[in-house]
C-alpha cells in the first residue's frame, strides 16, 4: 500500500511539473505578446510623427520655391 502511494505521488508530481511548466510558458507568452504590442504601438507613433514632420518639411520647401 505504501509503495502504491509513493508511485502515485511521484506520478502526480511529474504531472504537476508539466502543468507548472505549461503555465509558466503561457505566462511568458502572454507577457511577450503584450510587450511586443506595446512596443509596436510606440514605434508606430514614432514613425507617424517622423513622417508627418518630414512631409511638412518637404512640402514647405516645395511651396517656398
Amino acid at each position: 500500500m505504501l509503495e502504491f502511494l509513493k508511485r502515485r505521488l511521484k506520478s502526480e508530481k511529474g504531472a504537476m511539473d508539466k502543468i507548472l511548466v505549461t503555465l509558466l510558458l503561457v505566462i511568458v507568452g502572454v507577457g511577450a505578446v503584450v510587450g511586443l504590442n506595446s512596443w509596436i504601438g510606440t514605434e508606430t507613433e514614432t514613425v507617424k510623427t517622423s513622417a508627418t514632420s518630414k512631409i511638412t518639411e518637404v512640402t514647405g520647401d516645395a511651396a517656398g520655391n
